[in-house]
């Protein structure tokens, strides 16, 4: 089998992780380190991590490629002696160590922080968990669908007269993971500067709730109010402060469209043929298209579904009015603009064949971005790994 592609120099290169986790949390954490330069030994227990396993089913394997790109894979059972040792052993040498399990796992396989940091004090210690290891909720299980409900997500998708559903999106698990990661970063710099290596700790709870801006802000103001309308705005503005600002038909899908400032209104109206609403005094101010929103909708609605998406969209761009059409996912992994900066590309798996891989979202002036190299097979560098470990033991002893 072939070595893994070397990574290109980035800004955390020469950074070693150490990488437990699973799932989205901790993996995309870890994948946006590997993409900027960083080493990761990703170790799983004999069988792989649960996502590695959900490829069995239909195109579940997509993700794991998609998140595990650029990592050596180990296999270590750690509920084994020699597992826990060949841990121990690159936790000796690592920058970082990262892991999603329940709290206390870690602690009862006799590996928690306080041991693996005793036997290396710049090891940054990186943890996260759905609810935080010293809250009432500590030992609540955590999957996005239950951080979702438990959260204030569903609450606040769908419509107000239907049953709350959740996001498409696994945001929960990547908001957490996006913080995970710069809760890291930050901590490499601490590091770098005084020479303390922290622990740190991310709840996928706290990760989630700034995210809830807008329907927080409706809430809190109307929170006194007997007529206060239902938390679910449909695909209106989650704390209905802004007019237009929905999803509309056209003949052929739907457009969505947003008037964030008032030349926004004005021109949308010159582009719908109704320059007399520019001066119309019922819809003259933000406040006043608010308060008015159902017309809004039914005078932005009669105008787009009438035309086709692509003509509507096209019009309202020359306009500088914010919209855009509404996609469905095989267009957006055929996203021109995302293949064209090299945010995306379609490669040749070698287990799962034809995928399109992501590159990290971070950019850094002057460094190549990281070949977008395929997951490994399970523990294919099981070997290579614990005998490079035990030569340098070697060579130091």
């Amino acid at each position: 089998m072939t070595a893994p592609v070397p990574p290109a120099q980035g800004p955390m290169a020469g950074v070693k992780v150490v990488d437990l986790s699973q799932i989205y949390n901790g993996p995309y954490a870890t994948f946006l380190m590997a993409s900027a330069g960083a080493e990761v030994i990703k170790v799983e227990p004999e069988g792989g991590e649960s996502l590695r396993r959900r490829g069995v089913v239909g195109g579940a394997a997509l993700p794991f490629a998609m998140l595990n790109g650029g990592k050596r894979s180990v296999v270590l059972n750690l509920k084994d002696p020699e597992g826990k040792a060949a841990l121990e052993a690159l936790a000796r040498e690592a920058d970082v160590l990262v892991e999603n399990f329940a709290p206390g796992v870690m602690e009862r396989l006799g590996l928690g922080a306080e041991r693996l940091r005793e036997m290396n004090p710049r090891l940054i210690y990186a943890s996260s968990s759905g609810f935080g290891t010293d809250g009432p909720y500590r030992e609540y299980p955590a999957m996005d669908l239950t951080m979702q409900a438990m959260c204030g997500v569903m609450a606040t998708t769908g419509f107000p007269d239907r049953p709350p559903v959740k996001a498409g999106p696994a945001l929960c698990d990547f908001f957490a993971g996006t913080h995970l990661f710069s809760a890291i970063a930050t901590a490499l710099f601490e590091r770098e500067r005084t020479g303390v290596a922290r622990q740190v700790h991310v709840t996928m709870q706290d990760a989630v709730y700034p995210a809830l801006a807008s329907s927080l802000g409706m809430a809190w103001g109307m929170q006194r109010r007997e007529d206060a309308p239902p938390p679910r705005t449909g695909n209106r503005h989650g704390g209905l402060a802004e007019a237009p600002y929905n999803v509309y038909p056209t003949s052929d899908g739907w457009l969505a469209i947003i008037c964030v400032r008032d030349a926004h209104w004005q021109n949308l109206a010159k582009v719908m043929g109704r320059p007399d609403l520019v001066d119309d005094p019922r819809y003259a101010s933000l406040k006043d298209r608010v308060e008015r929103i159902d017309e809004i909708d039914a005078l932005v609605a009669d105008w787009t579904g009438k035309r086709p998406k692509e003509e509507a969209f096209q019009a309202l761009m020359a306009a500088r009015v914010p919209c855009a059409p509404v996609r469905d996912l095989e267009e957006v992994m055929d996203d021109p603009n995302m293949h064209a900066r090299g945010s995306l590309r379609w490669e040749e798996h070698p287990e799962f064949g034809r995928v399109v891989l992501m590159a990290s979202p971070l950019r850094f002036a002057g460094v190549e971005a990281r070949p977008l190299a395929p997951s490994r097979t399970l523990g294919a560098d099981t070997e290579a790994v614990l005998a490079e470990i035990a030569d340098r033991a070697e060579r130091t002893a």
